[in-house]
């Protein structure tokens, strides 16, 4: 039952309606304000990655808060609505190295959920990141998969 709770909060449409209800607590007219809609939608975000990985890094299973990451796929700034940016199948929970390299375009992940590995990464950066070609993603879907095609063809550097 907790994890039906779990994944009912991750449903592509539940993070964007609690994005909404925050929004409505304060206008948004300045820098500072559109600024505040980022954090709040990141923060909304990263709870339902948490949600929809089950508290743990998409590929190496790591749970402790602190070290995971809330990775958008296709990058907040390029989304074309709230909707995308919120929307669980564009984020990937990632161990912060991870996620640096991912956002980086250093990695990225096959359509059978394998890591690809920039050539511009050396063996002993992978090495010293905990990078290897025996990564990959926990499980992957169709959506997931449609987003990581875009993240290969437009951020991953070969």
């Amino acid at each position: 039952i907790g994890r039906i709770w779990s994944l009912a909060r991750s449903l592509p449409n539940e993070p964007l309606a609690e994005f909404e209800r925050l929004l409505k607590e304060a206008p948004s007219t300045t820098e500072v304000e559109r600024l505040r809609k980022e954090r709040i939608g990141q923060n909304v975000f990263r709870s339902a990655l948490m949600d929809y990985w089950e508290k743990s890094c998409a590929v190496t299973g790591v749970q402790h808060p602190t070290l995971l990451r809330a990775s958008h796929i296709v990058p907040w700034a390029t989304c074309e609505s709230d909707e995308e940016r919120l929307n669980v199948h564009n984020g990937l929970l990632l161990v912060a190295t991870l996620d640096a390299a991912f956002d980086a375009g250093l990695v990225s992940f096959d359509d059978d959920a394998r890591i690809l590995i920039s050539s511009i990464l050396s063996e002993s950066d992978q090495a010293s990141a905990g990078i290897g070609s025996h990564l990959k993603l926990a499980r992957l879907n169709d959506e997931v998969r449609k987003r990581l095609a875009w993240h290969r063809l437009n951020l991953f550097v070969k």
